[in-house]
């Protein structure tokens, strides 16, 4: 029951990661809702950097995602 209560606990820090990356993930989605035909790949940097952001949030936070 140790891993079901670490998964909750990370499912909890969501939130804060996001709260933390908030203008990266502003800029990802309005790449991804730019168009109505998005091709594959169109919006790779947004989503790098949002992921970046992510990774180095729940690093300081000495989590995982």
């Amino acid at each position: 029951m140790e891993s079901v209560r670490k998964a909750n606990q990370r499912l909890r820090n969501y939130p804060i990661l996001l709260s933390k990356c908030a203008h990266s993930a502003t800029v990802y989605a309005a790449c991804v809702t730019r168009d109505l035909n998005i091709e594959y790949r169109t919006c790779d940097k947004e989503f790098k950097l949002f992921k970046d952001c992510l990774q180095k949030a729940a690093k300081d936070m000495k989590t995982k995602l």
